[in-house]
C-alpha cells in the first residue's frame, strides 16, 4: 500500500507572500548595483586606480546577473499549473549557478587585469582621491546592508537564488575593503598595493563563485539532506504508537525542497481503513516539515517478517539516542527504543503502544 503526497511549499508564509518577497528583493538588488555601477565608474575615471575599476566591473557584472536573477525569480515564484504540479522552485538552484557563471567570469576578469599591470609595472597612474575613499567606504556599508536583508528573506523563504545573492554581496564588502587599501596604500607612496589590492578582490569574488557552485550542485544532483534533518524525518515516523520500525528510509533534494520515501512496520492484524489512517497520519507529520516536498510511505505488515536491516536507518537511529542521552531524556521520550524501557531496538521496536 502505497500513496504519494504533496503539499505547498514553504509552511509559515503563503505563496503570494513569497512571491512578493522574493521578487521585491530582487529589484532592490538589482537598483543597488546600478547605483554602485555608476558610484565606482565615476571615482575610476577620477582616480584611475585599478582596485577602484575592479570594482567597478565587479559591480556591473553584479548588475548584469542582478537582471537575470530578477526574470528567474518571476519564473520560480509562479504558481503551480497542469505542467508544473509542484511550482516551478526547482529552477532556482539553475538560477543560482548562473550568477556562478557571472561572478567567477568577473573574478577571472579582474585577476587577469591584475596580473598584467604587476607585470608590466603599469600601476602607477593611481591618483587618491577623497573620492575613491568614501564611494568604496559608501560600497561596503551598502553591501553590508544587502546582504543581511538578502540574507534573512532568502533563508526564510529558502531561495537558493537570494542566499547565493547574499554571499556574493557578502564577499562585495570584504572586496570593497580590498579595493580600498590599494587607493590608501597609493597615496602613501606604495603604488603596487593597488594592482595587489585589486588581485586579492578578484580571488575573494572566485571564492564567491565556488560556494555558490558548491552550494546549488547538490540541489541538481539529490544530494541528501543534512543528518538533523533526516533524524527528524526518522523520528516523526517512529514517534506514531502504531508503527513498529521502519527501513528504507531516502530523503534527497530535488530543486530547493526535499523529496522522501520510507517503509514503515505495522501490526498485521489491522484493516485496511486503519493501515490506511496511519499511512496518511505519518504523511502529514513529515510533510509537515518546512522542508520537505513530497512524501512517498508504504506500510508493510510486521508478521511477514519484511523488516531488513537498513544501516543508514539505524545510523541516524544512534544519532537520535545520543540526542536523547545528550538532553537527559529517560527511555519513555524515545521513539526508537523498546516501550519497556530496554536497550535500543535499531529502527524495529516492539511491544503495543498504542
Amino acid at each position: 500500500m502505497a500513496t504519494r503526497h504533496a503539499y505547498p511549499p514553504h509552511l509559515g508564509t503563503t505563496g503570494m507572500e513569497r512571491r512578493t518577497a522574493v521578487r521585491r528583493v530582487g529589484l532592490v538588488v538589482l537598483a543597488a548595483n546600478a547605483t554602485l555601477v555608476l558610484a565606482k565608474g565615476g571615482a575610476w575615471a577620477a582616480t584611475g586606480s585599478l582596485a577602484v575599476g575592479s570594482e567597478a566591473v565587479n559591480s556591473l557584472a553584479d548588475t548584469v546577473y542582478s537582471a537575470v536573477v530578477v526574470a528567474g525569480l518571476y519564473l520560480t515564484t509562479r504558481p503551480p499549473d497542469f505542467e508544473h504540479p509542484h511550482g516551478h522552485e526547482r529552477i532556482e538552484p539553475f538560477v543560482s549557478l548562473f550568477v556562478a557563471v557571472g561572478v567567477l567570469g568577473a573574478g577571472i576578469g579582474v585577476l587577469w587585469g591584475a596580473t598584467t599591470a604587476v607585470l608590466s609595472g603599469s600601476y602607477g597612474a593611481t591618483t587618491a582621491s577623497p573620492v575613491a575613499i568614501v564611494v568604496l567606504a559608501g560600497s561596503a556599508v551598502a553591501k553590508y546592508v544587502l546582504y543581511r536583508y538578502v540574507r534573512a528573506v532568502g533563508e526564510r523563504h529558502r531561495s537558493p537564488a537570494l542566499v547565493a545573492t547574499a554571499l556574493d554581496n557578502r564577499n562585495d564588502i570584504l572586496t570593497a575593503g580590498a579595493a580600498l587599501a590599494g587607493v590608501v596604500g597609493a597615496a602613501l607612496g606604495v603604488p603596487v598595493l593597488d594592482p595587489l589590492a585589486a588581485a586579492l578582490v578578484s580571488l575573494g569574488v572566485l571564492y564567491t563563485g565556488y560556494e555558490i557552485v558548491a552550494d546549488n550542485v547538490g540541489y541538481l544532483v539529490g544530494r541528501a539532506p543534512p543528518d538533523d534533518l533526516r533524524e527528524e524525518i526518522l523520528e516523526r515516523a517512529l514517534s506514531h504508537p502504531d508503527v513498529r520500525g521502519a527501513h528504507d528510509v531516502v530523503a534527497h533534494y530535488v530543486g530547493p525542497e526535499v523529496d522522501v520515501s520510507l517503509h514503515i512496520e505495522v501490526e498485521g492484524d489491522l484493516t485496511l481503513a486503519r493501515a490506511h489512517d496511519i499511512e496518511t497520519e505519518v504523511v502529514e507529520a513529515i510533510r509537515a516539515m518546512a522542508e520537505v516536498d513530497d512524501v512517498f510511505v508504504h506500510v508493510d505488515p510486521r508478521e511477514l517478517g519484511e523488516w531488513k536491516a537498513d544501516p543508514n536507518a539505524e545510523r541516524l537511529v544512534d544519532l537520535l539516542d545520543d540526542d536523547a542521552e545528550g538532553a537527559g531524556s529517560d527511555a519513555d521520550g524515545d521513539p526508537a527504543l523498546d516501550d519497556t524501557g530496554g536497550e535500543p531496538t535499531g529502527v524495529e521496536t516492539t511491544g503495543d503502544r498504542s
